[in-house]
């Protein structure tokens, strides 16, 4: 269903002569992957992983979902990249949210995985307050796809 959604953005995005980011590259993913787990000693999902193939982050509707951050690309996005590692290294300047790794935002919401309960959420931005828990990462990104369509 999640495909199905970025389609429409897709199309969306095509109305009005912008494109979507184009996918990471395995070799960029690799890359990724391995400074995640060097910088947070975090394993990505997979699910995540397939996302990123499919579109290298996405900012759509005053939603964001991160992606490989630029400095470990070897070519230019066409449209900005909230990068994973650079944005959580900014949340985690607050110890108590070292427990999440956040996947993206919106001006109300945090999407995360939590650590410590081994469970995906919806965090209040900024308070922190869980809002809504997922069972799996395709699940909270079409929560946030199909919000950003309203």
């Amino acid at each position: 269903m999640w495909k199905e959604l970025l389609a429409d953005i897709r199309k969306a995005e095509e109305r009005y002569g912008d494109n979507l980011n184009i996918p990471a590259s395995n070799e960029q993913i690799e890359i990724f992957k391995k400074t995640v787990k060097e910088n947070f000693n975090h394993v990505l999902p997979n699910q995540y992983i397939n996302f990123l193939k499919m579109v290298n982050g996405l900012e759509f509707n005053g939603f964001i979902f991160y992606g490989v951050d630029s400095s470990l690309l070897n070519i230019q996005s066409n449209q900005t990249v909230y990068g994973y590692v650079d944005t959580n290294e900014i949340w985690y300047e607050n110890e108590h949210q070292k427990r999440y790794m956040f996947f993206g935002e919106s001006n109300i919401s945090w999407y995360c995985f939590d650590l410590l309960d081994r469970v995906y959420i919806e965090l209040d931005n900024p308070s922190g307050t869980l809002m809504h828990t997922y069972t799996n990462f395709y699940c909270i990104l079409e929560k946030v796809l199909k919000d950003s369509l309203l």
